[in-house]
C-alpha cells in the first residue's frame, strides 16, 4: 500500500523536481518530512511569501515550476502574495498548500484554518486545481505543472485537502497513476507571413531599437538573440531583468543613452518586454514626438495592442520567432541602421557615461548611494558568475544604472509589480538553485520585508552577502514629524537612527560589517565573499541622500499640503 503523502512527493520526483521551498504545520509538516527522506530538498522559511518568492525566482532560473508548500488558510493567503507576482511577472510557480475538508468549508462549520483556498486563488492564478482522490495526485500534479511553463508561464495553485495526503492506494496502482508530463512547452513556430512584415518594417526603419524584456532571458535563446543584435547591427535596451543578455559594454548597448533612444527612435522590436509602466505604457513624454512602429513578439496573442497599436506581432515563442527573424536578415541581405542614428547614441552615450564617471569618482562623508554602488560595481565586474538580487526606492533604480551585468539570469529585482519584499527570497532561491553566490543589494525599507529571512539563510549556510543601504528612512531619514498634535511623534518615512543591522545577522551566526566609506565597503564586500558564509553589510549612507519614490516622484504625487 502507499497514500496520498507518497503519492505526492513520488509524481514531484517522477517529473524532475527535487526542491520545495515552504514552512511546515497542520496539515502538511509530515509531507515535508517524507520528501527530505526521499532525498528531495526542503528548504524552510520564517515567512510563506518569501518561500513562494524563492520558489518563483527558482522557475525563472530552471524553466522548471518551483514549488512552495504552504500550510492551510493563513499560511496559504501569505502564499498567494508570491503566487500572484509570479503570474504577474510570468514566472512558473506552483503553491500547494494543505486545506481543510470540502465538506466542512462549503457548510461553513467552522473547521481549524477554514477557508475556500481555491477559489480566493483563481484572481491571482495562472490555473488551481485541487485534488479529492488518491488516484489523482498523479494528473492533478501533471495538470499543474503544464499550466506553470506551458504559453505564457505563471503561477499555478494546487490545493491538498488534509484527508487526501492519508488517503490509502495499492502501491502498484499508485505508481500506474504518476504521469511524466511529455514536452510540456512545445515551440510555437511563428506564421511566415509575421516573419516577412516583421522584416518589412525593419527593412523601412531609419532609427531602429531592440528591447529586450525578462521574458527574453527566460526563454533562455541567448546565442540567437545575440546574433541577431549583432547581425542586424540595431543598437539594443535592456529592461533590468534582460541585463546580461548581452554584456552590459557591449557596443551596441543604448542603457546610457536610454531617454534619447526611446524619444528617437522610429521602429522598436520588443522581445520578451511589455509596453507596461516600465515603459510608460508606450506612449507619452518618454517616447517623444517621432512616431513609432512596433514589432512584438510574444507567446500570447492577447497581449498585442494591449496599450498602442502594433504594426508588425510575431506570435510564437520567443527562440523561433528570434531564430526566423535571423534567419531572415541573412536571406534578405539586411542593410545596417544609418550611422547617422548609430553616431548620435554613441555621443549621447559619451556624454552621459562622462557625467556619472565624474559622479561616482566622488567620495562624499557620508557616503551616498553612488559612491557605495561603485565600490560594489567595481568588485562585481570582476565576479560576473555572482547573483545580483536588488530592491528598494533608490538602491534599486540607481542600482539599475551602475551595477553592470555581464551573464544572462544573474539579475533578479522587483520586476512588474515593483513590489517591496522579495530579496531574501530571491537571494535564497537563487543560491539554492545555482549554488553561485548571491549579492543582494537592499535598501533598509525593502530589506524589512523580508530581513527575518537572515535566519533561513544562516540556518543553510547559504554564500548570501546582504548589503543594506542604511539611511534611516523610506527614501531618507531626515524627514519631518507633520503631526501637530504629538510633536514628538516619528515622521512617516522614518526608522531607528543608527540602526545596526548587521548585528541581526550575527545573532544567528552569520559574518556581519559596519562600514561608512566607499573603502570599508570595498573591503568588507571582499571578505565577505571570499568567505562563502552568510554576511551582511551594514552600510551607513547620508540621510539625506535620496529622493521620494527614487526618481520615479510622478508615481507618489504630493498633495497641496505635502508641497508646503
Amino acid at each position: 500500500m502507499t497514500d496520498g503523502f507518497h503519492l505526492v512527493i513520488d509524481a514531484l520526483k517522477h517529473n524532475d523536481i527535487d526542491t520545495i521551498f515552504g514552512l511546515v504545520g497542520i496539515p502538511i509538516t509530515d509531507l515535508a518530512r517524507l520528501a527530505q527522506a526521499e532525498g528531495m530538498r526542503f528548504i524552510g522559511f520564517r515567512h510563506e511569501q518569501h518561500a513562494g518568492n524563492a520558489a518563483a525566482i527558482a522557475g525563472y532560473i530552471t524553466q522548471k515550476p518551483g514549488i512552495c508548500l504552504t500550510v492551510s488558510a493563513p499560511g496559504f493567503l501569505n502564499g498567494l502574495t508570491a503566487l500572484a507576482n509570479a503570474t504577474t511577472n510570468c514566472f512558473p510557480m506552483i503553491l500547494i498548500s494543505g486545506s481543510s475538508e470540502r465538506e466542512i468549508v462549503d457548510l461553513q462549520q467552522g473547521d481549524y484554518e477554514e477557508m475556500d483556498q481555491l477559489n480566493a486563488a483563481k484572481p491571482y492564478a495562472k490555473a488551481s486545481y485541487r485534488i479529492n482522490k488518491a488516484e489523482d495526485i498523479g494528473i492533478g500534479i501533471a495538470r499543474a505543472i503544464r499550466a506553470a511553463v506551458s504559453g505564457r508561464p505563471g503561477g499555478v495553485y494546487l490545493d491538498l485537502p488534509a484527508q487526501l495526503l492519508a488517503q490509502s492506494l495499492d502501491a502498484e496502482h499508485g505508481k500506474r497513476s504518476l504521469v511524466k508530463v511529455v514536452d510540456p512547452v512545445p515551440r510555437q513556430i511563428p506564421a511566415p507571413d509575421s516573419i516577412q512584415r516583421a522584416l518589412d518594417v525593419l527593412k523601412g526603419a531609419k532609427k531602429p531599437l531592440i528591447l529586450l524584456g525578462k521574458g527574453a532571458a527566460y526563454a533562455q535563446a541567448d546565442a540567437d538573440i545575440r546574433a541577431f543584435v549583432e547581425n542586424s547591427g540595431i543598437p539594443y535596451l535592456p529592461m533590468s531583468m534582460a541585463k546580461g543578455l548581452l554584456p552590459d559594454n557591449h557596443p551596441q548597448s543604448a542603457s546610457a543613452a536610454r531617454s534619447y533612444v526611446l524619444a528617437e527612435a522610429d521602429v522598436v522590436v520588443l522581445i520578451g518586454a511589455r509596453l507596461n509602466w516600465l515603459l510608460s505604457h508606450g506612449k507619452g513624454k518618454t517616447w517623444g514626438a517621432v512616431p513609432k512602429k512596433f514589432i512584438q513578439i510574444d507567446i500570447s496573442p492577447t497581449e498585442i495592442d494591449s496599450n498602442v497599436a502594433i504594426e508588425a506581432p510575431l506570435i510564437g515563442d520567443i527562440g523561433s520567432c528570434v531564430a526566423a527573424l535571423l534567419k531572415g536578415i541573412a536571406d534578405n541581405g539586411h542593410a545596417k541602421p544609418d550611422a547617422a542614428w548609430t553616431g548620435a547614441i554613441a555621443e549621447r552615450k559619451d556624454k552621459n557615461m562622462s557625467k556619472m564617471a565624474q559622479t561616482l569618482a566622488a567620495s562624499p562623508s557620508p557616503m551616498n548611494f553612488h559612491s557605495a554602488l561603485r565600490s560594489i560595481r567595481d568588485i562585481l565586474k570582476t565576479r560576473p558568475d555572482i547573483n545580483v538580487v536588488n530592491e528598494g526606492a533608490n538602491t534599486l533604480d540607481y542600482a539599475r544604472s551602475i551595477i553592470d551585468m555581464y551573464e544572462p539570469r544573474k539579475r533578479f529585482d522587483s520586476g512588474t509589480w515593483g513590489i517591496m519584499g522579495i530579496g531574501m527570497g530571491y537571494a535564497i532561491g537563487a543560491a539554492v538553485i545555482t549554488g553561485k553566490p548571491v549579492v543582494a543589494i537592499e535598501g533598509d525599507s525593502a530589506f524589512g520585508f523580508s530581513g527575518m529571512e537572515l535566519e533561513t539563510i544562516c540556518r543553510y549556510d547559504l554564500p548570501v552577502v546582504t548589503i543594506i543601504f542604511n539611511n534611516n528612512g523610506v527614501y531618507k531619514g531626515t524627514d519631518p514629524n507633520l503631526n501637530p498634535n504629538v510633536p514628538n511623534d516619528v515622521p512617516v518615512t522614518s526608522f531607528v537612527k543608527g540602526a545596526r543591522y548587521d548585528k541581526m545577522i550575527e545573532a544567528f551566526g552569520g559574518i556581519g560589517y559596519n562600514v561608512t566609506t566607499p573603502e570599508e565597503l570595498t573591503a568588507a564586500l571582499n571578505e565577505a565573499i571570499a568567505s562563502g558564509k552568510p554576511s551582511l553589510i551594514n552600510a551607513v549612507i547620508d540621510p539625506n541622500a535620496g529622493t521620494e519614490s527614487g526618481r520615479l516622484t510622478n508615481l507618489n504625487p504630493q498633495s497641496a499640503a505635502g508641497k508646503k
